[in-house]
């Protein structure tokens, strides 16, 4: 999803700062940063948060005074998420994205992460996307990044199955730990069905005609700020953004309405709700594209059946991360019991999904 995001000429550049930040002793490498990007701010008085949601890196904010109003925010990578995580891919995204009043400043990047602005609002869980009025802000708001003409006259082209077959060749073939070897022997499923499974997956989604736009393709629950005073939702995390299937990014968010920490797909939208969301979404994304608001039901369940089977798709991109995050990452959190999640809905729901045709 990378080589097409064309960055507008007029996007502010974004200064490179060499300093590298200790994820495990934060503030001396923080603060060297903020004397270049807040000079007023006295060291002694600078004071910063820790943020622990994220599993993929560490973030921290940087404030003065009683209150987080001017806040810049500190992303410190994770340990060997070069593997994942195209960095240069994601700053053209959050530039793209700015320039499109989609995405907070990008303040500059440093050695090892980022800096950026502090949007305002609560970031959400999984109770709020399901009901209103989140649900439809955040429809619209998906609607208006995927109309975002970011490829410069190219024809946008996914690489999802490039960027699977990437991270298929990563994947660990065994743990150091015993106990968790043996979980990764009996639990997860062999590479051989994997590949098989990939292969299935492409040849099934890649004819179901889901336009290639700009997408999110990681909108969980922590990546959405509700804004109640102006009413509006912002995303934020820009690392997997970049040209992919419209209904992947779709399908992506409706797993994510399972949560993180406590996983139950139990969750996930009904038919109801999801026509619904689907209908929000496609008025929206009509109006963006100048083809005025008529959404009809056909339109509506193409879409259906398209997210639907692309969920899939998205269980089986995490479940590999997963693996990927359980060998390499030093953030704590159960990587593997992760991906055994995600494969194990993905069987589940294929079963489920697979038999669903477009309409004629």
């Amino acid at each position: 999803m990378a080589n097409y995001i064309h960055v507008p000429d007029e996007a502010p550049a974004v200064p490179r700062i060499d300093v590298t930040v200790d994820e495990n002793d934060y503030r001396p490498g923080a603060l060297k940063l903020i004397k270049e990007l807040r000079p007023s701010w006295k060291p002694s008085e600078v004071k910063v948060k820790f943020f622990t949601d994220g599993i993929t890196n560490k973030l921290l904010g940087c404030y003065v005074g009683t209150v987080m109003q001017d806040v810049v925010l500190v992303r410190i990578y994770g340990n060997k998420t070069e593997l994942l995580v195209d960095r240069e891919n994601e700053v053209k995204s959050f530039r793209v994205l700015h320039e499109h009043r989609c995405a907070p400043r990008l303040y500059c990047t440093f050695n090892n992460g980022l800096c950026y602005e502090f949007l305002q609002g609560t970031a959400l869980e999984p109770k709020h996307i399901r009901s209103q009025p989140a649900f439809r802000l955040i429809a619209r708001q998906l609607a208006k990044y995927h109309a975002i003409h970011a490829h410069n006259g190219w024809v946008p082209k996914s690489d999802l199955w490039l960027k699977m077959g990437k991270y298929f060749a990563l994947l660990p073939k065994y743990f150091e730990d015993p106990e968790q070897n043996a979980r990764f022997r009996t639990e997860v499923p062999s590479l051989r069905c994997l590949r098989e499974e990939l292969v299935w997956l492409q040849q099934s989604l890649s004819v179901l005609g889901s336009p290639v736009v700009l997408c999110h393709n990681d909108l969980l629950c922590k990546n959405i700020i509700y804004n109640e005073t102006e009413g509006n939702v912002k995303f934020i995390d820009y690392e997997y953004a970049g040209y992919n299937y419209q209904a992947y990014d779709i399908g992506n968010h409706f797993n994510e309405f399972a949560g993180l920490n406590e996983v139950d797909y139990s969750y996930y939208p009904g038919r109801a709700f999801q026509l619904q969301w689907l209908r929000s979404y496609l008025e929206a994304y009509k109006e963006h594209k100048g083809q005025g608001s008529d959404v009809t039901d056909r339109e509506v369940e193409i879409l259906y059946v398209q997210v639907n089977q692309f969920a899939l798709a998205s269980h089986f991109f995490w479940g590999l991360w997963a693996l990927i995050q359980a060998k390499f990452s030093t953030i704590d959190f159960d990587f593997l019991g992760y991906a055994v999640l995600r494969f194990n809905q993905y069987f589940k729901m294929k079963l489920e999904v697979a038999a669903l045709d477009l309409p004629k």
